[in-house]
This record gives C-alpha cells, sequence and structure tokens, in this order.
C-alpha cells in the first residue's frame, strides 16, 4: 500500500473524544488551508459512526464556510436530526477555534427495491491504456516536481482528456469536460463506509478543474486562486474504491466568479454509482501572467 495512501486512511480514523463529538488532523505537510475533500471525508465517516450499518449513506450536502487551518486539529460534532423507520438524517459541523469552518448533512437509507435506470456511461480509452500521472506530469514540471506530486497523491489518477496545465499553455486544448480514472494506490478491507469516504475525498480533487479547464486556466498558474463553496453528492450503488472508477466531470456554467461543475462515477462494467454536484470560487487576477508554476491545489 501506498505511504500516501497508508496516511489519508489513518486521518479518516478519527478519534471518538465523547459521545457524538470526533476529532481529527490535517498531514503534517505545509499547506495556506485544508483540503476540502479532506473535511468532507472526515465529516462523513463522523456522521457513518452514528448511524447502523445496515443503513448506507444516500447523499451528503455540505458547505465550506471558513479555510481550515491544518497546524490544529478538527472538531466534528454529529446532531442526531432524526432517525426514521427508513432513513436517518445527520448533521456535522467541523469546528476549529471556536468556529464552524464546514458543515455537512448527511442522509441514510435502509437498502430497498424500486424502478430503476440510468444514464449510459461515456466512452473512455481503459485506464490501462492511458499515462500515469508521473508519466503525464514529468513534460510539464520535470521529474522531481512530478515524483514530489504523484508521491503525495493517495490515488492513482489517470487523465483522458488534457489537463489544465496543459490546456494553460495551450487555449486550443480548452474543453467543458473532463474524463478521469482514478483507484485508491492499494487493497483496502471490505468497509462501505470507508469506500464512500474515500470518494468523497477524491471527488474534490478535480472536479472544479474542469471549470478552469474550459477557460485555459490552472491552480498554480500564478493567476488563478479558488475554493471549494458547497459540495453535494449522492451514492447510488455499492462501489470500491480500490478498483477503477470513470469520474466524467463537466461544467454547465461559470460567472460572478463563481464556477459549476458536475460529475458522474461509473464502475469499469458501467454502472452509475455516484453524482457529484459542486460550486467554487474562481477568481483570475490580470496580473503574473506567465506558464504554470507548477501542480497545486484551491
Amino acid at each position: 500500500m501506498k505511504e500516501s495512501l497508508k496516511a489519508l486512511l489513518d486521518l479518516l480514523d478519527l478519534e471518538q473524544i465523547e459521545n457524538d463529538i470526533f476529532r481529527g488532523r490535517s498531514p503534517e505537510e505545509r499547506r495556506q488551508r485544508v483540503f476540502g475533500g479532506q473535511v468532507a471525508g472526515q465529516a462523513l465517516v463522523a456522521a457513518g459512526r452514528t448511524v447502523p450499518a445496515n443503513r448506507p449513506v444516500h447523499s451528503l450536502h455540505a458547505y465550506f464556510i471558513r479555510p481550515g487551518d491544518p497546524l490544529v486539529p478538527l472538531v466534528y460534532t454529529v446532531d442526531r436530526v432524526r432517525d426514521g423507520r427508513s432513513f436517518t438524517t445527520r448533521r456535522v459541523t467541523a469546528v476549529q477555534h471556536g468556529k464552524a469552518i464546514f458543515t455537512l448533512s448527511a442522509s441514510f437509507q435502509i437498502v430497498e427495491d424500486g424502478p430503476s435506470h440510468q444514464a449510459p456511461m461515456p466512452e473512455a480509452p481503459a485506464p490501462e491504456t492511458l499515462p500515469d500521472g508521473l508519466t503525464r506530469l514529468t513534460p510539464l514540471f520535470g521529474e522531481v516536481g512530478a515524483r514530489e506530486f504523484v508521491a503525495r497523491r493517495p490515488f492513482d489518477i489517470r487523465h483522458a482528456t488534457p489537463l489544465t496545465w496543459e490546456a494553460a499553455k495551450d487555449p486550443a486544448l480548452a474543453t467543458p469536460e473532463s474524463k478521469v480514472w482514478l483507484k485508491v494506490d492499494g487493497e483496502l478491507p471490505h468497509d462501505p463506509l470507508l469506500h464512500v469516504c474515500l470518494m468523497t475525498y477524491a471527488s474534490d480533487m478535480t472536479l472544479l478543474d474542469t471549470v478552469l479547464l474550459n477557460h485555459g486556466l490552472a491552480w498554480g498558474d500564478k493567476r488563478t486562486m479558488g475554493a471549494s463553496l458547497d459540495h453535494a453528492m449522492w451514492f447510488h450503488r455499492p462501489f470500491r474504491a480500490d478498483d477503477w472508477l470513470l469520474y466524467y466531470q463537466d461544467t454547465p456554467f461559470a460567472g460572478g466568479a463563481r464556477g459549476l461543475a458536475r460529475g458522474q462515477v461509473f464502475t469499469r462494467s458501467g454502472e452509475l454509482v455516484v453524482s457529484v454536484m459542486q460550486e467554487g470560487l474562481v477568481r483570475v487576477s490580470d496580473t503574473g501572467r506567465g506558464a504554470p508554476a507548477g501542480p497545486s491545489v484551491k
């Protein structure tokens, strides 16, 4: 198992410090703020630990309120909103320095039968035919920069469409959609909550990139900055985060310094397992124009 995946699993293993109160931490690396996918994943862990295992999560809705401080722990308080016959509702607040930085509402449901249909899986090359992250990033940032970036990622991510940094150098590559194969870099135990929490983490890694990709921008291009504002996910079917998943993403709108992106996650067999929506802050400065400086996060 890759060291970065071990570290992520450790981050998701929250410490319970009181009934319905959990404590999490951030990676020991220098960042201006906590990665949004980490907070969302940890909050879902906190919610899920207060719900019976026979009620899997089917949706979550979250707001990023304040930047998270990576140097201090995050305290997650769980409000048991409702325990019904079929549905369970939880509300989670992440607190730092005495203030809420993030809120999440999650709904869990017993497994039931009903009418079934889904959107078709878009065509995409098989993940094995695509270059890995190191191969794709080395021409852009050199071997050392690419290795450092890939080493920090707990996921094997392979792009079937242009990278934002490629489109920033060549505007002809700009496109409003993105196709990304991803899976964790290692084998996982059979724990459904763990798999959905890992996908929650991963869903924030490339989604807003689609907004930038449509405009030839990139995080780290010295003129683009942004942050996640809100995030919603619907979990349709069970899946494994250590199997290849196709993350199809597009952007229906951008304006007012905000960009909207949506995603659909498919298994290799074509099952739609997750739907995602996110709005993010996207601000562009006319100063500091130039080629991308290196991989970055929002």
